[in-house]
């Protein structure tokens, strides 16, 4: 931990009164198993965080828009609760500085890395609702996507179907579709996580993860999208020529 929880409690705008759970929201795995810590690690507040945030923002979207049809909330919800949105929300707080991690987790780089910080961003929500109730987590999560949620109301936010939008660009630039594998799977069955590779002209570009295959491979497109715009406009597009789209 690089800085003190003060900090990290002036950030969120919520002081605990039972600090030993904020602790434990930001303890990974390889720190508790490392220094056997007391309070433990942080993956069963993750499981019951993810269930909070997806709780408060289906809550949100029924009572601000009940317009809207069944479809259009769930994929508003799960574009806000994805790991992409998390891992935005987690960059901002700079929730890494205050993560409890092992040494093997500290040298590869565990406080930038987007599935250690999405778990801990559910893990803190789940030790605000257990420390301050509902209303404190509701405040938090709403406050994180305060944004995304003001673009709604104005009609500006645009879902976005990211393996869509790479599919097409890269047929615009003559490119082969993208291809992806899974490559890892893990946790217990009521709580899957997917992990997803995708290539382009047999390149790996990006590796994505998420609840579901399809929000994996969604993160996954997004990332690689990101990349192809980024080499484009620097003139070192990489996959040029080697598998072209027929």
């Amino acid at each position: 931990m690089e800085h003190p929880l003060e900090n990290l409690e002036e950030r969120i705008e919520y002081a605990f009164k039972d600090r030993s759970l904020l602790l434990r929201a930001l303890t990974h795995s390889s720190y508790a198993n490392e220094c056997q810590v007391e309070q433990g690690d942080n993956e069963q507040l993750e499981f019951l965080g993810d269930t909070i945030i997806g709780f408060v923002v289906g809550e949100y979207l029924l009572v601000n828009h009940p317009d809207f049809s069944e479809g259009r909330l769930s994929k508003l919800r799960a574009q806000l609760v994805s790991s992409s949105s998390l891992f935005r929300s987690a960059s901002a707080l700079q929730l890494g500085r205050f993560l409890r991690l092992g040494k093997g987790a500290e040298k590869s780089g565990g406080r930038k890395k987007q599935a250690v910080l999405v778990d801990a961003t559910e893990a803190l929500v789940a030790a605000l609702y257990l420390d301050g109730g509902m209303d404190a987590a509701r405040r938090f999560v709403l406050k994180q996507l305060e944004a995304e949620l003001e673009d709604i109301r104005s009609g500006r936010f645009i879902f976005c179907d990211f393996k869509s939008r790479l599919q097409e660009r890269l047929h615009s630039l003559r490119e082969a579709p993208p291809e992806y594998s899974i490559i890892d799977e893990s946790g217990p069955g009521h709580r899957r996580q997917f992990s997803v590779r995708l290539t382009i002209g047999g390149e790996p570009t990006a590796q994505g993860r998420g609840a579901t295959k399809k929000s994996a491979e969604q993160d996954a497109a997004r990332q690689a999208l990101e990349t192809v715009e980024r080499q484009l406009t620097s003139g070192e597009f990489l996959y040029r020529g080697k598998r072209e789209f027929k």
